[in-house]
């Protein structure tokens, strides 16, 4: 491995973070032509023959001064009210709540990872992104030493999940809002459709590292889940052999959401409550058992959840976004990308912040609500029905990290209705994407805030898709067929019945499109 001063020379004098096209998914420079692409810095090991990948990453050189870093549990109110603690515990502690009752979050040794500079970093980045040596290859792992530096490579559980695109949203920008650089980052493309996947690798790797390490310590893992959660639980522990319990609120997800979970072999709970209820019996039950606790209430889900926000800052070649649009349910992804943009200003990859927007669908809007009342009114609320399911809750866990995110970055919450949600979501379809329900409130806020001049015509934007469409077939259907009760479908597209004849067939394009 070469050395700070080498790695940034060789960087400097071989390529740019922008030249990596083929490697970073896209990029702004990449969807515009006339830049020709460079060579990218090559950090992996040649591959003996007979050797896994798993067994080329144990020879492999570590950073020379990677012994410093480390991370540790702190009391989250220790960061939100700025005050030291001496209370700390080890990654390796079965622990979720502080000794008050409050969060827990990671806190990394910024000092040891200051021992490199950005520019070692950005590169250091550039060169594992998209490349097959174990586990860099992964998204999230491409940025272990910011995640979980103690970890061995062959505890880690990955499906190289994360390395989303980036995708410009040109003529969904353009042609309905009036704005020329408007992002959507696919965190959806991923291996269970969802971002879930890129907190769930980080867990379930520490849960494995806990198995091999302390036998009998974790003897299952458990979830509430409104969907997505439980499907990356149950494909990350089916990778690694773990026995997955997912507690579901019954009739309230999506059949593709449920079928994921039984086909991975999870134990599958269907429970007569809401996701408020299952987040209730799921923290009784890993209270008193070796069940290890997979909600977002533990913190190491976020740590891996954070490396989107940093994928961001690398895929617009270290430059960052004006405004990060993202859907809150339980609140912990608005927090998640704070700490990765902040981490990257903290280490001096980039210089300033973006503005955050959390988007709620009006439904289960207990954050909005506290925006508009006042951040110390916040009450939780009796989460009604939304297509928007995997957001449908109520009482949000990470409620004190939200307004921390939301209050460092002059941060905005904004509302959309069911009509509104779903009518975002098929104008954004029909300009190529396909949108999960939770863009769709995204993509409603972002309308709203471009149409009281709040975002700008020339402002950066990335809205955060949180899942992929083909998980909500079921109201996408019920939309084009207007069969939504009490909803105009404005933007539905219904197939056109015709009889086996040309004339027919040509009168009705000819009607359409005026051929």
């Amino acid at each position: 491995m070469r050395g700070p001063d080498q790695l940034s020379s060789a960087r400097a004098s071989t390529s740019s973070p922008a030249s990596c096209q083929s490697l970073h998914g896209s990029s702004r420079r990449q969807q515009r032509p006339g830049r020709a692409a460079q060579p990218c810095i090559r950090a992996a090991a040649t591959m003996e023959a007979g050797e896994d990948i798993r067994e080329q990453a144990k020879h492999r050189a570590p950073l020379d001064k990677s012994h410093l870093f480390g991370a540790r549990y702190i009391p989250f109110r220790s960061i939100s009210h700025n005050k030291p603690t001496q209370e700390q515990y080890s990654l390796d502690e079965v622990v979720y709540r502080s000794e008050d009752g409050g969060l827990l979050d990671v806190q990394h040794d910024i000092e040891a990872l200051q021992n490199y500079g950005p520019e070692y970093w950005k590169a250091l980045f550039d060169s594992r992104t998209g490349r097959t040596a174990w586990p860099f290859g992964s998204g999230v792992w491409s940025k272990k030493e910011w995640v979980l530096p103690d970890i061995s490579d062959e505890h880690i559980v990955s499906m190289f999940e994360g390395n989303s695109n980036l995708f410009w949203a040109e003529r969904f920008g353009r042609e309905q809002l009036g704005m020329s650089d408007l992002w959507v980052k696919q965190c959806g493309n991923s291996h269970t459709g969802s971002f879930k996947d890129l907190g769930m690798t980080v867990l379930v790797s520490q849960v494995n590292r806990l198995r091999k390490t302390q036998p009998n310590l974790v003897q299952a893992v458990g979830c509430a889940s409104t969907g997505d959660t439980s499907a990356a639980l149950a494909a990350y522990c089916a990778w690694a052999g773990i026995p997955a319990i997912v507690f579901l609120p019954a009739n309230k997800i999506s059949m593709a959401q449920l079928v994921q979970p039984i086909a991975n072999g999870a134990m599958v709970l269907s429970i007569d409550t809401d996701f408020d209820g299952c987040m209730n019996l799921i923290k009784d039950v890993t209270a008193s058992s070796p069940i290890y606790l997979a909600n977002s209430m533990n913190s190491l889900r976020l740590e891996g959840q954070k490396t989107a926000a940093i994928e961001i800052c690398q895929q617009f070649d270290w430059e960052v976004p004006d405004w990060v649009i993202i859907p809150g349910g339980n609140l912990g992804n608005i927090y998640a990308f704070y700490k990765g943009f902040k981490m990257c200003r903290d280490l001096g990859l980039i210089s300033r912040m973006p503005r955050m927007v959390c988007a709620q669908a009006q439904n289960a809007n207990p954050l909005y609500q506290a925006y508009k009342n006042g951040w110390d009114k916040f009450k939780p609320v009796k989460a009604q029905t939304t297509f928007a399911s995997a957001i449908q809750i109520g009482d949000p866990v990470s409620i004190e990290r939200a307004i921390l995110a939301l209050e460092a970055t002059d941060g905005i919450v904004e509302e959309a209705s069911e009509e509104e949600l779903m009518d975002a979501s098929a104008r954004g379809d029909l300009t190529g994407m396909f949108n999960c329900p939770h863009t769709g409130v995204a993509l409603a806020a972002l309308i709203k805030l471009r149409e009281n001049g709040t975002i700008g015509p020339t402002d950066r934007t990335v809205v955060v898709s949180t899942a992929h469409g083909l998980k909500f077939t079921q109201s996408k259907t019920a939309y084009h067929s207007k069969e939504i009760p009490d909803m105009s479908c404005g933007y539905a597209n219904q197939p056109v019945q015709v009889k086996e004849n040309l004339g027919d067939v040509m009168d009705a394009i000819r009607k359409r499109y005026q051929i």
